[in-house]
């Protein structure tokens, strides 16, 4: 379930009005909320890498390396993958593992060693045991290139997107922002809902700092801080 937007909003509002300190107007508001949300999303793959390394928690429910891939999974799709490399996917972020035909999942190898594999009739791939290289390109991102040949068609991939920008939607009634949830601009956080509070908390960091009002940078900080610990025990 995704997280609100103008709960998110309301909240913040709530904490940085609170004894006068200051107001967030919607434009300032939905950028603040885009850079939360793409600093959120990215640390997942960050605290995955930093859990794997441990043992996980046997618990149904609390352990944290199932969670985190909860989380992420939100983001999982699928696309296509043309005869030229090409992903077919234009909110493409992460990719994630890349199959041949429908059912066999390509190995990826370095560049440098499918060399060395091509001249060996028992390492070479083959269509029952394909192979990629992966390569990044300045406009086309990252390309896939299968091996042999052959297997470069009827390619296919999962892949993670990226977090669709959050916006609050709003129409001016008498000089004021009234949040307008049928507006079509309208856009909910992609985020897990246990993000709610997360999202709040660095929104108020990054409007703090914005305002040059120390008092919310450091609320916000604050918060943010004790939930991290919390979360990470």
């Amino acid at each position: 379930m995704a997280v609100g937007i103008n709960k998110v909003y309301n909240k913040v509002l709530a904490i940085a009005n609170k004894e006068q300190r200051g107001y967030i107007v919607p434009q300032e508001f939905n950028l603040f909320a885009d850079l939360a949300q793409l600093e959120i999303f990215e640390q997942y793959f960050y605290d995955k890498n930093q859990f794997m390394r441990v043992h996980g928690n046997d618990g149904e429910y609390s352990d944290i390396i199932h969670n985190l891939n909860e989380k992420i999974n939100i983001f999982e799709r699928t696309a296509s993958v043309n005869s030229n490399g090409q992903i077919q996917a234009n909110d493409f972020y992460r990719l994630g593992t890349v199959i041949f035909n429908g059912d066999t999942e390509v190995e990826e190898v370095e560049p440098h060693e499918i060399l060395y594999m091509n001249k060996s009739p028992l390492m070479a791939p083959t269509v029952t045991r394909p192979v990629y290289v992966r390569s990044t390109t300045p406009f086309m991102g990252i390309m896939v290139q299968a091996y042999p040949s052959a297997a470069n068609t009827n390619l296919t991939c999962t892949y993670i997107k990226k977090p669709t920008k959050p916006q609050w939607g709003y129409v001016v009634i008498n000089d004021r922002a009234m949040y307008d949830g049928d507006s079509s601009v309208t856009t909910n956080f992609e985020l897990h809902s246990s993000e709610e509070n997360e999202l709040v908390y660095k929104i108020l960091k990054l409007a703090g700092v914005s305002m040059k009002r120390q008092d919310i940078a450091t609320a916000g900080q604050g918060l943010e801080t004790s939930q991290i610990q919390q979360e990470k025990q």
